[in-house]
């Protein structure tokens, strides 16, 4: 009796403790009775502002603990060193004094990102250049670094510029850093949309109930079902070794992987915003079919908007956005763009696919300001057409960027490029299409539904989902997650944001 009783408290902390081979994900059974047990905590101190923070603010913590271990001492270190900073900023009477803790809380956030993040990747570089044998740190990144050091930098900048006022409680700051669904794959939630949500009382509408669940059960059916599935039985393959492919088999590598990176993505950012919304949070939208974009300009603002929007404006416009002269635009574009893709990873294929999209977007402007001066403009079926031509023109663009997101080298990025343009063998189509039938109709089914969304098929679902009671909700996610692990791959596909 005593060694069964053993082997249970075994089992138990290895399921309660940091376990890196299972890191905690939405779509993880661990994760439904998490968010269960919290749902539980949380709606039994809902009249409590202080309850619910401190509710929200430990099972953040303990989530990110599962997610990466004692790093999660970094989010707290981060939040107090943050708060303080930005309340002696706020009081500071003189501007020199302002200036310098201002960079001072830019030093230690971009610091410590970079010393995670990208000491392995200058120290290759050292040696490349010195011939020197500097041993590489092989430090594990903190899961979620990327994401809560621009919200921490943000916070202290608006502060700097008198935008917002500092938060008088460490509670809710660490709140607001910490906050789960956003913790470790964003959205990048702003201080200013975030933190006056915290005061308001916790009063769940229909409404929030009903797009809370069209979002959560979105999410999952684009994270797991589609984007798991293609990338598990076909993408993985291409990339792995393009050279062992047909250039057909390549090209729709490339085609899947754009709607793999576009489901996992955003199918995450969908759950988190639902989660959020359940618990009394609005946070804005991270993608609006990106996919749909007519002009590599017009992608920007409906991929990652939060990145972007951060980008733009902690970024783009203090380097003087398009204030000082068309070269200096072209050029704040392209350092926008390059800082953009090496925030993605220490690696010159991230540092080529930003490059990419900065050139991409100075020649865009470009185009922009020519058919402004020349008058040039399309109406009727001309206008249509050249809107369908504009969205072939940057979803292949985009695509084209993605082989160097997703490539592991240049090599296999050139190798892939090659496989397309001399040795394509399109006959091959009909076998290829026999042994993955089952993708192609996923990847046939995902842009459809892609490509139709923003026709009222959205609001319509989320109306209807409103309408349901509390017990015909709950029926309908039991029945819904009962199909997801029907359906869902034996294999746990880490998000791709992950890495991040």
């Amino acid at each position: 009796m005593e060694r069964i009783f053993d082997i249970d408290i075994h089992k138990l902390l290895s399921v309660l403790l940091y376990n890196p081979k299972d890191p905690v994900l939405f779509n993880s059974a661990f994760f439904f009775y998490f968010f269960a047990l919290f749902l539980l905590c949380y709606l039994a101190v809902a009249r409590s502002k202080t309850g619910r923070v401190w509710v929200y603010t430990l099972f953040s913590l303990y989530f990110f603990y599962k997610a990466c271990g004692f790093y999660v001492g970094l989010v707290i270190l981060s939040a107090i060193v943050d708060f303080n900073l930005s309340r002696w900023i706020y009081h500071a009477q003189k501007r020199p004094l302002r200036v310098f803790l201002l960079v001072f809380s830019i030093i230690i956030n971009i610091g410590l990102l970079f010393y995670f993040k990208y000491t392995d990747f200058f120290i290759g570089i050292m040696n490349d250049i010195s011939g020197g044998h500097i041993r590489p740190l092989h430090l594990l990144l903190p899961i979620g670094i990327s994401f809560y050091t621009f919200e921490n930098l943000s916070y202290t900048i608006d502060v700097y510029r008198r935008e917002i006022k500092p938060v008088d409680n460490f509670m809710d700051y660490l709140f607001f850093l910490s906050f789960f669904p956003k913790l470790m794959m964003g959205p990048i939630v702003r201080a200013a949309d975030f933190i006056p949500q915290i005061s308001q009382p916790y009063h769940l509408q229909s409404e929030d109930i009903g797009k809370g669940m069209y979002l959560i059960i979105s999410g999952l059916f684009k994270k797991v079902v589609v984007s798991d599935f293609i990338y598990l039985n076909f993408v993985q393959y291409i990339f792995d070794d393009p050279t062992r492919h047909t250039g057909l088999e390549c090209l729709l590598g490339v085609y899947g992987y754009a709607l793999v990176i576009y489901c996992d993505f955003s199918g995450y950012s969908d759950m988190a915003i639902g989660i959020a919304r359940w618990t009394g949070f609005k946070i804005p939208p991270n993608f609006e079919t990106p996919y749909q974009s007519a002009s590599i300009t017009e992608f920007w603002r409906r991929w990652h908007i939060s990145l972007s929007s951060w980008l733009r404006d902690y970024l783009y416009i203090p380097l003087g956005g398009n204030r000082k002269g068309k070269f200096r635009q072209y050029l704040n574009l392209a350092l926008t763009m390059l800082i953009g893709g090496f925030w993605h990873g220490a690696s010159w294929n991230f540092i080529f696919w930003g490059g990419l999209h900065g050139f991409a977007l100075a020649v865009d402007k470009v185009r922009i300001t020519w058919l402004k001066r020349s008058g040039i403009g399309f109406k009727g079926v001309g206008k249509y057409a050249f809107k369908v031509l504009g969205i072939l023109i940057t979803f292949h663009f985009v695509c084209f960027c993605w082989i160097f997101f997703k490539a592991a080298t240049f090599q296999d990025a050139w190798a892939l490029l090659h496989q397309i343009a001399y040795d394509f063998q399109p006959g091959i189509w009909r076998e290829l299409y026999q042994g993955y039938s089952t993708v192609f109709g996923l990847m046939l089914l995902g842009f459809a539904l892609h490509f139709l969304a923003g026709a009222g098929g959205q609001q319509q679902m989320e109306r209807a989902l409103t309408r349901v009671p509390v017990a015909g909700s709950i029926a309908i996610m039991v029945l819904f997650i009962w199909l997801l692990i029907q359906v869902k791959t034996t294999q746990p596909m880490i998000p791709i944001y992950f890495q991040f």
